[in-house]
């Protein structure tokens, strides 16, 4: 499939705001962080300026941007439509528990419901925007097992690297968010390799034998269907060389779960300004190798309609 810039942004940007958002909330809930202006402030602003960053920059994806507002009508029958009324609907408890949690610095039960809310939204708006791909059929490299898990892992440990790094602005990192950060990066990294490894076994269901009902010999394009590239080939028929394939695995790897990984353990085994400068250097570079991520994510995807075009 055609990786569209804005799509990658999107996804890895609101999947990092989500997981933020989700921790955040979690953390407030169960009272782990107590009130404060300027960590609530600073992270909840992140999270959410995360995600509208990425929401805002789906829309140039769009052929008609001005009409993205009619997506939210089909809810019922479509996993964007969802996506796009969760995530609305989840700007509410995070908009009360910024008011309670951030502003008048209460922990109160409606509080602790405020921060379950949020991170249940930010939950199910993740979910929903896996599903939009893990739906399609036509893509065998996302309507698979590990494409809903997938986004929920990226989205949950890009947030807590996020937290940690907010974290170490006030007083440092606290060990229990680095441990579980920690895990669930290497949890992602296991999981990605698995789904790799998953998506270059898979054979293919639909071939042109199957499609025309010749079972015998193997059929293949005589001649072009036409002599230019259209609209399916530029949008669905993407091809990457897989020298380039492996080679961008790796940096992913080495961005996305590697780095951040080893910047952390320095961080906690550092202290001060050095351990700092380290946990903010993890995420950033983390999100670097999550759009790496994301570009293979699309780059790899192959839509079955090649097929009639010889691919």
């Amino acid at each position: 499939m055609h990786p569209a810039y804005s799509v990658i942004f999107f996804t890895t940007a609101t999947g990092a705001g989500y997981g933020l958002l989700a921790a955040l909330g979690l953390s407030a809930a169960a009272g782990a962080l107590p009130p404060d202006f300027w960590l609530g402030l600073i992270g909840l602003g992140l999270a959410l300026s995360l995600i509208c960053g990425g929401l805002l920059s789906s829309t140039g994806h769009l052929g008609r941007p001005e009409r993205a507002w009619r997506a939210f009508s089909q809810w019922r029958s479509s996993w964007l439509s969802r996506e796009g009324v969760l995530s609305v609907a989840t700007f509410v408890p995070a908009g009360l528990l910024g008011v309670g949690w951030v502003l008048l610095g209460q922990a109160g039960a409606w509080i602790r419901i405020a921060g379950l809310a949020s991170a249940a939204g930010a939950v199910a708006t993740v979910c929903a925007t896996a599903m939009i791909y893990a739906s399609l059929k036509p893509v065998p490299q996302w309507n698979s097992r590990y494409t809903l898990p997938g986004y929920l892992v990226l989205s949950a440990l890009s947030g807590l690297v996020l937290l940690n790094a907010v974290l170490s602005l006030f007083g440092g990192s606290h060990p229990s968010v680095v441990l579980v950060a920690l895990v669930a990066t290497a949890a992602g990294w296991a999981f990605k390799l698995a789904t790799w490894r998953h998506n270059d076994r898979i054979v293919p269901v639909v071939t042109a034998n199957s499609a025309t009902g010749l079972a015998g010999g193997t059929v293949r394009s005589i001649e072009w269907p036409h002599t230019e590239e259209n609209y399916l080939l530029k949008e669905m028929g993407f091809r990457v060389a897989r020298k380039h394939a492996a080679r961008l695995r790796l940096v992913a790897q080495g961005l996305a779960f590697a780095a951040p990984i080893l910047l952390l353990l320095l961080a906690a085994a550092s202290g001060g300004a050095v351990s700092m400068a380290l946990s903010l250097i993890a995420p950033l570079v983390q999100l670097a190798g999550l759009l790496v991520e994301r570009w293979l994510f699309f780059a790899e995807a192959r839509h079955v309609v090649t097929l009639y075009y010889g691919r």
